[in-house]
């Protein structure tokens, strides 16, 4: 794509491991690099030179961690079990939630880990159950953050069980069924858009992308991951326009890549279906509070957890 084609940006990887060896190359050739992957570390810090022409659609670990926990805290629980991915996904938002919790004064009482590709994840599930956690927070995404939920509700955990707003897609409910019923989740406006209010401020650029979903996809087809990448074509859009107004650079060349990082960095309340943006030469990601709504799924389905 690179050396071939020349290409003045890349959307995604979706998934944090790629996404972080893609910033390697991407860096090199000074290319923007628009990721579809949600952990904080494609973007933080942004004192590495590789991170510089790194950005990201999906909201950091850190803001859904804390929306999860403050979600938690008011809700009374006080403990809480810890199962996620073995890899960058996982440990981003153990370092996230952990101190997520402890500002919320919630003790997480037990750390688990577990392989994308596991066909069981009993011996972690019993050392969970047996840490007595009033919940369990699963830090995975995708049809394999069902497994450590399906083994929770197989032998017999009665607490709560939350997970990241990295399941919100159709494979997660069809694969969960009934064990995920209930479950608690931090997420981005588009994935609850119809049951938002209007007065939200993604409401409507939200549900305006639902609807042209939809159409094409069928009902309550739309994900989270769509929506991110939608954004980053509202996003694209936006800057290119910047980028290229004075007429000084042509798409194409180093002088227009460069230009595009730095609109990019210049981004300013512009409304995609996840939030609304804020870039900056410090924040790579550029969502605030506006782009994290809690979520619970109810007859299989996902839907929007009023407070």
């Amino acid at each position: 794509m690179l050396n071939e084609f020349k290409v003045d940006v890349i959307v995604g990887p979706n998934l944090t491991p790629n996404a972080l060896a893609v910033q390697e190359v991407a860096s090199q050739a000074q290319t923007p690099m628009l990721a579809l992957a949600a952990s904080a570390s494609i973007v933080e810090p942004q004192d590495a030179p590789k991170r510089q022409w790194s950005f990201k659609m999906p909201q950091n670990d850190s803001l859904m961690a804390r929306a999860l926990a403050g979600y938690m805290a008011k809700n009374n629980v006080k403990t809480v079990g810890f199962i996620g991915f073995a890899d960058a996904y996982g440990t981003s938002w153990w370092n996230e939630f952990s101190a997520a919790a402890k500002a919320n004064g919630i003790d997480v009482v037990a750390d688990e880990r577990f392989q994308r590709n596991d066909t069981s994840v009993t011996g972690q599930v019993l050392k969970l159950i047996a840490a007595r956690p009033d919940a369990v927070l699963v830090a995975g995404s995708g049809a394999p953050a069902v497994l450590p939920q399906k083994t929770l509700v197989e032998r017999g955990y009665q607490g709560r069980i939350f997970q990241t707003h990295g399941i919100a897609s159709p494979q997660f409910l069809q694969i969960g069924g009934k064990d995920v019923e209930g479950t608690y989740f931090p997420t981005g406006p588009v994935v609850v858009a119809r049951e938002l209010p209007e007065s939200h401020p993604a409401q409507k650029v939200a549900m305006e992308f639902v609807e042209q979903y939809e159409a094409k996809h069928g009902r309550d087809s739309v994900t989270q991951f769509a929506g991110d990448a939608w954004g980053a074509y509202m996003l694209l859009d936006d800057a290119v326009r910047r980028a290229m107004r004075d007429g000084k650079v042509q798409p194409g060349t180093p002088e227009f890549r460069s230009a595009l990082r730095d609109a990019l960095e210049e981004t300013k309340e512009l409304t995609v279906p996840n939030g609304v943006l804020n870039i900056t030469a410090q924040d790579h990601q550029g969502f605030d509070e506006r782009a994290v709504v809690m979520g619970v799924i109810r007859g299989g389905k996902f839907t929007y957890a009023k407070e």
